[in-house]
């Protein structure tokens, strides 16, 4: 008895070091995804005058890299369930290594399209693997929490996104891409040498489909889709905005720097606040922001107003991202799915609604100006709120109770 009085708080400790270890270098590969995923923003403006691109197809090359990461999201997640997380981060981190050089060298929109896809693709690779990796070590009572960090550390890579693509779009793309991809290479030596404990397991796809029509599934993967949405129309039409009321590629990337700045440092907070208070809490604020900033963003008439107003957009729907993926992942649990295959969700959805907001956002406001889909989206939002507020118990449940018999997850081998 006191041996093992002795020895647990030091397996306590190598744990807790372990798990920080692993949030730490998940943080880095989903930072570095984000960083390559944000680095359109200030060279959109340029491009589109280099390429002659209008905002529909300005919006397609935006909208390539999530329909990479939407057509990857299921074969990632399958991925992360057979073969490991560790072998599914290595393989995303391949891919975003080799279409970021190309994407340096490429000079047709065709081709920048297809270099941003495979990002896409490498992007659901790393983001299945990686999530699915920090939910199976990860309490389910601090899930909010760890999930905000990790998304904390995306944002972070958000943050340096609109800084590359501002020194990109003075020195050029080639070498600081090929630069930067080596980045992704040393990242792939750092997973390597991460312990892994996965055990194969036999779930595909049919075990996903059978969940799908769960209404805490749905509502998770409506929540995760609905914020993408959003900041996919804010990523197209906000910096062709910018640049018609005056505003040049270092403010542009200033806005988004600052942007991604609030986020990530409500991101981590507002997940351990799910943790302690339920998942409904900051997701009603954050709809409820969401739904007024929204509908202010054709109202300001110059660059530095645009901007501050792009910064609380990005604060608002910071409140959606950890507590709806901690509700996902809940509702995976409480079914018997491997978290693998709700990473693939969390996936799919993020990049079903950055498609939509992204080119179906620049197709309407070609036709119809920029008002029309951010009020759609607003509405979307404010719509959600209502529903939410008035059949909340279907969402209440934070985590598992602690009486309920959870099924087993055979993908991972608990080591703890």
């Amino acid at each position: 008895m006191g041996r093992e009085s002795a020895t647990a708080p030091e397996h306590g400790l190598q744990h807790g070091a372990a798990e920080r270890r692993l949030v730490l270098v998940v943080g880095a590969v989903v930072f570095v995804d984000t960083m390559f995923y944000a680095v359109i923003a200030p060279l959109l403006p340029s491009l589109a005058h280099e390429l002659h691109l209008s905002k529909l197809s300005a919006g397609l090359m935006t909208a390539s890299y999530p329909l990479g990461t939407l057509l990857g999201s299921l074969p990632g997640g399958v991925l992360a369930v057979r073969a490991g997380p560790r072998f599914t981060v290595c393989t995303g981190l391949a891919l975003l290594a080799c279409s970021t050089i190309a994407f340096g060298f490429l000079r047709s929109p065709a081709a920048l399209d297809v270099a941003r896809f495979v990002e896409g693709v490498g992007g659901a690779c790393s983001w299945a693997g990686g999530l699915a990796w920090i939910v199976a070590e990860t309490p389910a009572e601090r899930r909010g929490s760890m999930i905000g960090r990790a998304l904390a550390a995306a944002i972070a890579g958000a943050l340096f996104g609109p800084v590359v693509g501002t020194v990109a779009s003075a020195t050029g793309r080639p070498v600081l891409f090929c630069a930067l991809a080596v980045v992704a290479g040393f990242l792939i030596a750092q997973t390597r040498s991460l312990p892994s404990h996965h055990a194969a397991s036999d779930q595909g796809l049919g075990a996903l489909a059978r969940v799908l029509g769960r209404p805490r599934v749905a509502a998770g993967m409506w929540l995760v889709a609905l914020p993408a949405v959003a900041s996919g129309m804010i990523n197209v039409l906000g910096p062709l905005r910018l640049h018609r009321l005056g505003a040049g590629a270092a403010m542009i990337g200033a806005t988004f720097l600052a942007a991604a700045a609030v986020e990530a440092a409500v991101t981590p907070a507002v997940g351990s606040l799910s943790d302690r208070r339920g998942r409904l809490v900051p997701l009603r604020g954050g709809l409820a922001a969401a739904t007024a900033t929204l509908l202010c963003f054709t109202l300001p008439d110059t660059a530095s107003l645009l901007g501050a107003l792009i910064v609380l957009i990005a604060a608002a729907l910071g409140a959606f991202w950890a507590p709806a993926m901690a509700m996902l992942s809940d509702a995976a649990e409480t079914h018997g799915l491997e978290q693998g295959l709700a990473a693939a969700l969390m996936n799919l959805a993020w990049a079903a609604g950055q498609i939509v907001g992204s080119g179906g956002g620049g197709a309407v406001a070609k036709t119809a100006g920029d008002a029309l889909p951010l009020a759609a989206a607003a509405g979307m939002c404010a719509i959600t709120l209502t529903a939410m507020v008035r059949a909340p118990t279907v969402l209440s449940r934070v985590t598992l109770s602690t009486t309920e018999a959870t099924p087993p997850r055979a993908g991972i081998t608990d080591q703890r």
